[in-house]
């Protein structure tokens, strides 16, 4: 038995990165399923999300090409003009700076709920795109001329190719037998905003405590987003801090660069961990995003990557011969090659970094403050880095 497609492809998950894939994919009728559509309006304009990112120049101009970028308040979007990153012992550091690079900004900040409302807005201009929501998957199955994917309740959809951008307990990835690899790092992430005494300058900043990590992200005005890397018990500890006490503990961990903090909102938290899929596709299917990979939030590159993927299997699809199936297994093995590389490397880059900066004792604590040193030293080494993490 054998599925004529209706559609060339269908996305399942619509985060920034489903949402993305499927405007990116204009040579393909395309379906998106999604349990929910565009996040509300905040009741509170003033108020800024606790999930903040930190996007990639060349995420930007995917985004801005999609239209995306330009349906953001321009008002909430700060630019990151500079990084500095500091060792658990004094005088390690490392710094990149936009203007040394030749570039605008390094990266740009941008909240979750803002991104996912661009884009389902400018997602209303895409005629090859059909939605179906709410919906929720139930049953796929491949054979060799199409997917059907099987919807709870009555409905079902046939394509050539069905896209797993369904997060980390992927539906699609499951349904597909694609294995995964997956590690607890022990620790929770604790993200907040805070309002600050001194100006941010357009600088991110980021401690290695030891094991814990704190990152300070520029967010408009005297604002920053924190995320803190701690030890679960240390978190839940954290967690249960007012809001004055909070802030004094945030402050003395970040060696009062910014002054003093106010807390805004209330903070969240998550459990971290790093999942990787075995593959990035299977027969008729191809996983993005969190569906494929999750690493530690300490370089800041999980959406990123992401929306990396979207762009290389959007690129792939475009570069097919127009009688060529979409869920061809030969295109399939050319996304998952272009992308193999990057997400291993940097997967391995982070999981690295974590148990470096984790690990105990003198010799340890020598060479991961020694490194951030060196990297300094070396300007082709540094720049290196920096062009990577722009991309």
């Amino acid at each position: 038995m054998t599925f004529a497609a209706t559609f060339g492809m269908v996305v399942v998950g619509a985060g920034p990165v489903g949402l993305a894939l499927a405007q990116a994919a204009q040579s393909l009728p395309v379906a998106l399923v999604s349990k929910a559509g565009a996040p509300a309006e905040p009741v509170d304009g003033g108020s800024f999300d606790t999930r903040v990112y930190a996007l990639s120049p060349g995420n930007v101009e995917f985004l801005r090409g999609l239209g995306a970028w330009d349906a953001l308040p321009s008002e909430r979007l700060t630019p990151i003009h500079a990084m500095e990153i500091f060792g658990d012992r004094g005088g390690s550091a490392l710094e990149f700076d936009a203007y040394r690079a030749g570039v605008p900004a390094l990266a740009w900040t941008v909240e979750d709920g803002d991104l996912q409302r661009a884009l389902w807005r400018s997602l209303e201009g895409c005629a090859h795109v059909k939605t179906f929501v709410p919906a929720e998957p139930e049953r796929l199955e491949c054979r060799a001329g199409g997917a059907l994917l099987q919807l709870r309740g009555a409905e079902s959809i046939e394509a050539a190719l069905v896209v797993g951008a369904d997060g980390a307990r992927s539906f699609v990835r499951q349904a597909a037998g694609i294995a995964v690899t997956e590690k607890d790092y022990g620790q929770t992430a604790v993200v907040a905003n805070f309002a600050t005494e001194r100006p941010h300058g357009h600088v991110a900043l980021q401690w290695f405590q030891g094991g814990p990590v704190l990152a300070l992200l520029p967010l408009p005005g005297r604002r920053v987003s924190m995320i803190w890397s701690l030890p679960a018990r240390r978190a839940a500890d954290v967690l249960e801090l007012d809001a004055q006490a909070l802030s004094r503990e945030v402050e003395r961990a970040s060696l009062g660069r910014l002054g003093q903090l106010s807390l805004l909102g209330e903070p969240a938290s998550y459990p971290l961990h790093r999942l990787l899929a075995r593959r990035s596709s299977a027969a008729r299917v191809a996983l993005v995003g969190d569906a494929a990979h999750v690493i530690h939030p300490l370089a800041g590159q999980g959406l990123n990557l992401g929306l990396q993927d979207a762009r290389a299997l959007a690129r792939v699809l475009a570069e097919r011969d127009a009688v060529l199936d979409p869920g061809d297994a030969g295109l399939l093995r050319r996304y998952e090659r272009r992308r193999a590389e990057p997400i291993v490397a940097m997967a391995a880059a982070v999981d690295g970094l974590h148990r470096l900066f984790g690990a105990q004792g003198q010799a340890a604590a020598f060479a991961r403050n020694s490194g951030l040193n060196l990297v300094t030293r070396i300007p082709v080494l540094k720049n290196l880095l920096m062009r990577h993490a722009m991309s």
